[in-house]
């Protein structure tokens, strides 16, 4: 199979989606590979290094004109004239994003196949975990830049000093980005306090990861009145291919003190915090009622090399099975379809459809042969 490997252009995006060791294995198992001109150089890894792996760098067009494209992020707008009814395997949150995306996946029958929405035998989501622990360590180092003085944040440092803890950082949601961010904070000596729904895995993570850290109970209420006196809030709310619910209120960042920060980890599916709006890593922050938002759409980007390489760890045995398979056996496969989020001028995942108010071009993929 003929696989391309765009360069990422969103913005400050240095990630690439497969690296030279990645490409060498694939072509050993007989399929073609091509790199678009510079798309690893950011990473760390240079034309040559793909070329001695066997790998063909080229311009965009032929990047993008293969029966599989592999990337990082969705299509960008300018990138929109290279969809066809190729496979595309990405991030692409479309039940996050403006519906152009989508309608344009439709027009053009291709085949998107979402990271995020692939589930192993257990249920996990193993693409979306490398970049959701990333992201997660990094809401908390965001946060606390942000807190600086200079920054117009409150000037609280999270972190220990002479043994007494220093700042309140509350983690909306207890899954991989949550506990990630958590223990961040935690390991620097802030007071944490994490959100949850389930009291056997919150109790599960405390045990196992946190035993500093208080849990609660996820409730309106109860979020409400942790907002009040915290300085930094990290929205780590998750729902399989759906939208993010809105979990914290505009009232409830009202009422926040001024010069507090909040992260929205959860941007890419829309954030779960009703005053968010999606940010670049070239302008990363707002403020609104006094407070400052962190809710970069990509945040892993900032870190590419690291990035690159746990997510090509994750993705490649993926990469593989889909150029094995083709489309018509990837179809047929239990794993793998529950990735697809469009095929054929039809949205296949239904939590999608739904989010985008698009139930019209709703087709359960089992129906297709």
């Amino acid at each position: 199979m003929k696989i391309g490997v765009p360069k990422e252009i969103k913005d400050q995006e240095g990630r690439v989606a497969i690296t030279p060791d990645g490409v060498q294995y694939l072509i050993q198992r007989g399929h073609q590979v091509f790199i678009e001109t510079d798309a690893g150089l950011d990473s760390g890894f240079s034309n040559e290094q793909y070329q001695q792996a066997g790998g063909e760098i080229v311009f965009a067009a032929a990047a993008w004109t293969v029966d599989l494209v592999v990337k990082v992020k969705e299509p960008q707008e300018s990138e929109y004239r290279y969809l066809g009814k190729q496979m595309i395997f990405t991030y692409f949150h479309l039940a996050g994003v403006t519906p152009n995306l989508t309608r344009e996946l439709l027009k053009k029958g291709t085949t998107a196949i979402a990271y995020e929405t692939l589930e192993d035998e257990l249920g996990a989501l193993p693409l979306l975990a490398p970049m959701s622990a990333i992201a997660g360590n990094m809401a908390t180092l965001m946060g606390s830049y942000y807190l600086a003085k200079f920054n117009q944040g409150r000037g609280v440092q999270l972190g220990k000093v002479l043994g007494k803890r220093h700042g309140k950082v509350v983690v909306i949601g207890d899954g991989v980005v949550g506990r990630h961010a958590a223990q961040v904070a935690s390991a620097m000596g802030a007071k944490v306090f994490v959100a949850g729904i389930d009291p056997a895995n919150m109790q599960q993570a405390k045990t196992a990861l946190l035993p500093e850290a208080e849990f609660f109970l996820s409730s309106p209420a109860a979020i409400a009145e942790q907002l009040k006196d915290a300085d930094l809030v990290v929205g780590a709310v998750l729902i399989h291919g759906e939208k993010a619910p809105k979990i914290i209120s505009e009232q409830m960042i009202r009422s926040m003190v001024k010069g507090a920060v909040v992260v929205d980890v959860s941007i890419d599916q829309g954030g779960c915090i009703a005053t968010s709006r999606p940010t670049s890593h070239t302008k990363p922050v707002f403020v609104k009622h006094g407070v400052i938002h962190y809710c970069v759409t990509n945040m892993p980007g900032a870190y590419p090399r690291t990035a690159t390489i746990a997510l090509s760890d994750a993705t490649l045995p993926y990469v593989l099975k889909i150029a094995d398979a083709g489309k018509t056996s990837l179809i047929a496969d239990k794993t793998l379809a529950k990735a697809i989020n469009t095929c054929d001028g039809n949205i296949t995942c239904k939590a999608v459809a739904e989010g985008l108010d698009m139930l019209d071009n709703y087709r359960p993929i089992a129906g297709f042969k």
